[in-house]
């Protein structure tokens, strides 16, 4: 685990330990999509790992799908944030704002204008959302326009310029868990005819854009991409295609020179070989519910240059601490992970508060 606690030069940055923080929604922000008061705090309090990815947050009023989430695209959003990443900075930590389209993961309730969301594809994901009037099932979106998607990819880049505005050290592009990018390379999600479906470089082609817009808003080493090849969640299925499309979508990204490659295991290791080997640049990797006891294997083995943890994190603030002590990891508490007040976000205890207690 030695390995875990080394300096690792990511893009722009040396960053202290390889570890990280994976984002994590946590529907806490103002409806306006400001973050709460209290998310200064929560980062801050997690600031010794090498890089916090913050929880999804939408690029634009399309970009939202659940309730109270934050958004980076109005000088509200931006002093928000800017409270956050001074905040973390005091500290010593480096944070990347997730970018994060939902895409048909939507629902009028849940967004500022109340329209139904926008996708490749008008197919509804065949499932329930959050809204304040309680659960009901999302509508089928609507599909872009070719002159929209293009859009969308401005959108995607002037958020991040106001990331950057807002104090982040760079962005992380939410490609993965079944939102607006990965839809696009679901061919059950996506079937358009145009240059942005059919075959595997135009299911690619948005994603790309999208990376090749925001890196030449805000340079190559402060972008860097989510991914989760063999994903199936809320109805996205890639096909037998898949392992295929994300070599080349990984060969193509690499071309970029981003700051990382972060993906999300679903266990099809010939794969994660393979792209590893793709790969280039730092490369981060999450492995959900990894035992505590095989933390640091994959950076120790080589196949990666930092871990990303999700739950661990957000119920340990001192996560690298505990590691280092060989302290005991709290369990999160799962009620208390969407919305809500200091319960369950801010009031986690160190381990040395624990024992003295």
């Amino acid at each position: 685990m030695s390995q875990l606690f080394s300096p690792v030069r990511v893009g722009r940055y040396t960053l202290p330990n390889r570890l990280v923080m994976a984002p994590m929604t946590r529907s806490r922000a103002l409806l306006d999509g400001t973050p709460g008061d209290l998310a200064a705090e929560y980062y801050a309090q997690r600031a010794s790992v090498g890089l916090i990815v913050t929880e999804g947050t939408q690029p634009s009023d399309d970009g939202q799908g659940y309730l109270t989430t934050p958004g980076i695209y109005t000088d509200a959003h931006v002093a928000g944030w800017k409270k956050i990443t001074s905040a973390v900075h005091e500290k010593g930590g480096h944070i990347f704002i997730q970018l994060m389209h939902a895409g048909r993961m939507s629902h009028p309730d849940n967004t500022p204008h109340h329209r139904q969301g926008v996708a490749p594809s008008a197919i509804a994901p065949g499932t329930g959302m959050f809204t304040a009037k309680g659960m009901q099932d999302i509508p089928a979106p609507r599909a872009l326009s070719t002159e929209e998607v293009r859009q969308t990819v401005a959108e995607f880049r002037f958020a991040a310029r106001r990331a950057i505005e807002a104090g982040a050290d760079g962005v992380e592009i939410h490609g993965a868990n079944a939102y607006l990018i990965h839809q696009f390379l679901a061919p059950n999600a996506n079937t358009r005819t145009d240059e942005y479906g059919g075959s595997i470089e135009n299911r690619a082609r948005f994603a790309i854009e999208v990376a090749a817009a925001i890196a030449e808003e805000i340079g190559a080493d402060r972008t860097a991409i989510r991914l989760s090849p063999g994903m199936t969640l809320w109805g996205i299925d890639e096909g037998t295609e898949g392992p295929d499309l994300y070599r080349y979508l990984v060969a193509e990204l690499d071309k970029l020179g981003l700051a990382y490659l972060h993906i999300m295991h679903q266990g099809n290791e010939p794969l994660l070989t393979d792209i590893g080997h793709l790969w280039k640049q730092p490369f981060t990797l999450n492995r959900p519910g990894r035992p505590r006891e095989q933390i640091g294997a994959d950076v120790e083995s080589g196949l990666a240059d930092l871990e990303a943890y999700g739950q661990m994190v957000l119920a340990n603030p001192d996560f690298v601490a505990r590691l280092k002590a060989d302290a005991p990891m709290t369990e999160a508490n799962r009620n208390s992970f969407f919305g809500g007040d200091a319960q369950g976000y801010t009031d986690y205890p160190t381990f040395r508060e624990t024992a003295s207690a």
